[in-house]
């Protein structure tokens, strides 16, 4: 598998972070209803079979090693609320992107973001020794784009007319990473933020 041996679940104050599976997609369907969620996202998950579709094709891409889907899971009420992976994972460049995050509009605004961007980040960097983490969003995104840089990512660059997502829309992406030399100082201010929400 390149990364990893075998499956593993990233756990914090506020979410647990477990690995994607199938009989997750009834509470999943659940929490992506709200049409915002969706709006800027590349893919559209508008019924449960697109949902359904979604969820087997994450997990042929972990069975091969290129993909790692968490669902993120509320532990005050043990509930679903979104969805965040590792993605074009390169154990040869050590490189990865955390990407495809989603949640429940009932969570925004809270430190569920912050906390999965902890845990990810604090796993790819402590345990997977990887050299750079990378982000990108749609350049119409401006929430998405804020809350990435607050987590202390450096804005890269935009590539233009990068992909044609779902709804057909020509997207601008902007790119944004960290590397391993910036995390002991993000990890810090992580770790303020977190203390203070």
């Amino acid at each position: 598998m390149g990364l990893w041996n075998e499956l593993f679940s990233l756990s914090g104050d506020t979410v647990r972070l477990e690995p994607l599976e199938k009989n997750h997609e009834k509470e999943l369907w659940a929490a992506s209803r709200k049409k915002e969620i969706w709006t800027y996202m590349a893919t559209q998950i508008s019924s449960q079979e697109k949902l359904s579709a979604e969820i087997m094709k994450a997990l042929e891409e972990r069975k091969h090693g290129r993909q790692y889907p968490f669902v993120v899971i509320l532990k005050e009420r043990n509930e679903i609320v979104g969805c965040t992976r590792f993605l074009d994972l390169s154990p040869d460049n050590k490189s990865a992107e955390i990407g495809f995050t989603w949640f429940s509009p009932s969570v925004w605004g809270t430190k569920v973001n912050t906390e999965c961007k902890f845990l990810m980040l604090t796993h790819a960097f402590e345990n997977w020794q990887l050299n750079r983490i990378f982000f990108k969003t749609d350049s119409r995104n401006i929430r998405s784009q804020n809350a990435i840089a607050r987590i202390g990512a450096v804005k890269e660059g935009v590539l233009r007319k990068d992909r044609i997502i779902s709804d057909g829309y020509v997207r601008d992406t902007v790119y944004y990473s960290i590397l391993k030399e910036e995390w002991p100082n993000v990890k810090k201010e992580l770790i303020i933020k977190l203390e203070r929400k």
